[in-house]
């Protein structure tokens, strides 16, 4: 941290004060998602998070570390947000999957969805930490438990810096480690996304992310079934209803995705995972137009779960066009 850069930010040049912010902006962001489990929540809570920084950084003191100052007004900042809208859902939280496509499903408003994160500048340690599973199960933890286990496990502080933090007693913060690790542990998978990914040479990923899309754009359901492990999930959010079992899959691509029009596919990259840009044929637009992000979820090579991010308010986040020929 520079020293003349802070005096000039304590003595109001708010050049200074970006200046010593930009470098922890996109490890900040990364943290408001976590908490938030939405990128258009963590654009606002890091919005309002530094502004709060800026009108108390005369209060701020040289002996902490700016970073460490920095996570404490973020987190309390995403905290009041939880505190405000709750959790974040996906469909598996509403209710037991549908045996059977159901065509005209309409989407939820009154809910508050889950959404997928960029992970482009992420580096791998940074990419396992926003992995869908992780990021869904933290949205089961109350606020507290929430910000004490990322910021221990994730980000390295120790338990007497969070109570400091969080403004709370050390014996608080181990209570409330033991809790969270307890839940998460029952939700997310003892092998990660990225040592999935590590398995697979670039060729066999490309090959499982090509053969997703041609099987879709062809309506090719035995070419998809190959792809897919036998208890694969597929959900949609904010449509609220999900499938398991190839069965059910296979009804609800036979008879929504692969009949409603011609598709075309970008690849992305969300939450550390293969990621593909869906677009729609629209005769209004005469256009493909964005419609879903598609996160896979890999066992091995097979494709464990879809999630598909049904918007197009998805697409600008990750950098992908609103539409393609």
């Amino acid at each position: 941290m520079s020293e003349e850069l802070l005096e000039r930010a304590r003595a109001g040049d708010d050049g200074a004060f970006a200046g010593l912010v930009e470098p922890l902006r996109q490890e900040l962001h990364a943290h408001c998602y976590r908490m938030l489990g939405s990128v258009h929540d963590a654009d606002d809570a890091l919005q309002d998070a530094l502004v709060r920084a800026w009108r108390g950084i005369e209060k701020f003191e040289a002996r902490s570390s700016l970073r460490k100052w920095l996570y404490t007004v973020a987190t309390n900042t995403c905290l009041d947000t939880i505190a405000r809208r709750g959790r974040r859902e996906l469909p598996m939280d509403l209710g037991p999957s549908s045996e059977h496509a159901v065509v005209g499903d309409t989407p939820r408003a009154d809910i508050a969805w889950l959404g997928p994160y960029p992970d482009a500048g992420l580096v791998a340690e940074q990419r396992e930490a926003v992995e869908l599973a992780f990021v869904a199960a933290l949205q089961h933890l109350p606020g507290n438990q929430r910000a004490a286990l990322l910021l221990f496990e994730v980000l390295g502080f120790s338990a007497a810096e969070i109570a400091a933090m969080m403004e709370t007693s050390t014996a608080s913060v181990n209570s409330a480690l033991q809790r969270a690790r307890k839940l998460v542990s029952e939700r997310v998978p003892s092998r990660t996304q990225q040592q999935t990914l590590r398995d697979l040479d670039d060729a066999r990923l490309r090959e499982i992310v090509a053969g997703f899309t041609g099987a879709l754009e062809r309506g090719d359901a035995d070419a998809l079934v190959a792809l897919l492990s036998d208890d694969v999930t597929w959900s949609m959010p904010p449509l609220p209803t999900w499938y398991r079992g190839v069965a059910a899959v296979m009804d609800f691509t036979t008879a929504v995705p692969m009949t409603c029009g011609s598709w075309r596919h970008l690849p992305a990259g969300a939450n550390g995972q293969p990621a593909i840009a869906c677009y729609l044929w629209d005769d209004r637009a005469g256009a493909h137009v964005a419609w879903s992000i598609d996160v896979l979820t890999l066992r091995e090579e097979r494709i464990a779960e879809v999630t598909s991010f049904v918007g197009r308010e998805h697409f600008a986040p990750l950098g992908l066009p609103a539409s393609v020929t």
